[in-house]
């Protein structure tokens, strides 16, 4: 493997970051409302299957539903 003296280093860091193809502002903000919408749903899905097994086990382990 070459070795690489640090400011070879840097300048090839460099060029490889001006190739990358960078989202704009408004693709950022619809990436991150997707996200945001998506955490919600999966929070409040799995509130719900929390629910349902919390009262099965209660119902198995206590034979009524206690809350």
């Amino acid at each position: 493997m070459a070795k690489t003296n640090p400011l070879q280093f840097f300048q090839q860091v460099r060029s490889e970051t001006a190739k990358v193809s960078w989202p704009t502002r408004n693709e950022t903000m619809i990436t991150t409302l997707m996200v945001l919408m998506m955490v919600a749903a999966a929070a409040v899905f799995f509130l719900g299957v929390d629910a349902v097994l919390k009262y099965a086990v209660n119902f198995v382990v206590f034979g009524k539903t206690v809350f």
